[in-house]
């Protein structure tokens, strides 16, 4: 639960991605570009037949504005480089919940991978733990949770839940992803219900409600025995490519599987985002029956962090939901500059009793530098991921997760720093604010 304080030498790995692309004379074969406003219009051009799936990665709540926010929060930070140090041999690694990780970055859970690519949520596994960093998989997923779990072998992964409405549910997913290697749970605490988005609001795209993006529910026991049903095998998969008007004609005719996967996956969706509001008093269930690391996402402000220690909560992502939920939110990287000006908030996290995390906004290797100089101790990243997965597959994948962290290596060496011990709340002393 500590940023890593390893001084040894050696040799950066991640910034020798950058290396290899010049003696290659080319750019990145799976995407052909490590520019991310390229790789947003690229996944547009690849989508522009089901535009729609697009907006839905790439829209949010209202306006956009908080999306917006996001972004411009990360761009009035300014780094302050330091010379004439000695930053040959740099070492990211971290530690998080007394697990070494080889960088701070970890991949955000992102639901319904399965409408912007066949492979869905299995290929991102996989070129997780090829690449080495932790999958956070969502509840929303297109694949079930032993499916992901298998493509992910032997890679590092958490669960992230959007929590039942009912008990017996969130007791079979918490056995499931116990039995399938998942070592943390992070409980998303924002989405109780779908916030307000135009882009998918105009167009009623909504995968669920053809049962596409509810596999977590399919491949439930507790969740089908409500209904007198079998759970779907394990690796099941939804058909591709996800057409909205494909599954609403077959419907109309009478498909027998079309129709009841529509209306398991909208029960699914009132199961999950029931509407109904937890309150801090229900995490002692979770806390009850979850052994490992319980991690609440969606924490905007002191308040609520230090409410997540009072509740004995091992860590929170400081998170407004990549912009998707409220409109007009701040920024996660000034709610995170706020919540560390409390005392107490420092404390735990400097016992080793709270972890800080952040999401939302994260787009280069400096924003990587700048959170974790305001005291974030890891940084899930998003879209760019879904956008890669989108061009390239897994191999896109690969190539976006090697890129940034090739770029966060060569940043932190030429802005002075080997570890990230040099950078960890040290906001006062190597950024500066517009």
């Amino acid at each position: 639960m500590t940023i890593a304080e390893n001084n040894a030498v050696s040799t950066s790995t991640w910034s020798a991605y950058m290396r290899a692309l010049y003696d290659n004379h080319e750019p990145p074969r799976a995407l052909g570009t490590v520019d991310i406003a390229k790789l947003e219009e690229a996944a547009r051009e690849k989508l522009k037949d089901r535009k729609e799936a697009f907006l839905y990665v790439f829209g949010s709540a209202g306006t956009c504005s908080t999306h917006d926010h996001n972004i411009s929060e990360f761009n009035r930070w300014k780094i302050i480089p330091r010379m004439l140090r000695d930053v040959t041999h740099r070492n990211v690694e971290t530690t998080l919940f007394g697990v070494k990780y080889s960088s701070p970055l970890l991949l955000a859970p992102i639901g319904v991978q399965g409408i912007v690519h066949p492979d869905g949520e299995t290929a991102t596994a996989a070129a997780a733990a090829k690449v080495g960093v932790p999958y956070i998989m969502s509840t929303a997923s297109t694949r079930s949770i032993e499916a992901i779990a298998e493509a992910n072998g032997d890679g590092q992964r958490w669960y992230q839940l959007y929590w039942p409405a009912h008990d017996e549910v969130t007791l079979s997913l918490l056995s499931r992803i116990k039995k399938a290697g998942f070592s943390a749970l992070v409980v998303t605490l924002d989405t109780m219900l779908l916030g307000w988005r135009p882009h998918d609001i105009e167009t009623a795209y909504l995968p669920f409600f053809h049962g596409v993006g509810v596999h977590v529910g399919l491949t439930d026991p507790a969740f089908m025995a409500r209904f007198g049903l079998a759970p779907y095998p394990a690796d099941n998969v939804p058909s591709w490519p996800y057409v909205p008007a494909r599954q609403d004609e077959l419907i109309r005719n009478g498909d027998e599987d079309a129709t009841q996967r529509a209306f398991l996956g909208k029960e699914w969706i009132r199961e999950v985002t029931s509407g109904v509001f937890k309150t801090w008093d229900q995490l002692a269930f979770l806390k009850q029956h979850w052994e490992g690391p319980l991690i609440l996402k969606g924490i905007m402000c002191a308040e609520d962090a230090e409410l997540a220690i009072d509740y004995g909560v091992d860590g929170i992502v400081v998170s407004n939901h990549g912009g998707r939920q409220v409109d007009g939110s701040l920024s996660t990287l000034y709610a995170l500059y706020m919540i560390m000006q409390s005392p107490k908030v420092r404390e735990a996290q400097a016992s080793g009793r709270l972890t800080v995390l952040i999401d939302s906004g994260i787009r280069t290797g400096s924003d990587i530098i700048k959170a974790i100089a305001l005291g974030a101790q890891g940084v899930l990243y998003g879209r760019p991921f879904m956008y890669a997965l989108t061009v390239g597959g897994q191999e896109g994948v690969e190539t976006q997760l090697r890129s940034i962290l090739a770029d966060f290596d060569v940043s932190l060496g030429l802005s002075g720093f080997k570890n990230l011990s040099e950078i960890y709340h040290k906001a006062d002393k190597i950024l500066v604010r517009d």
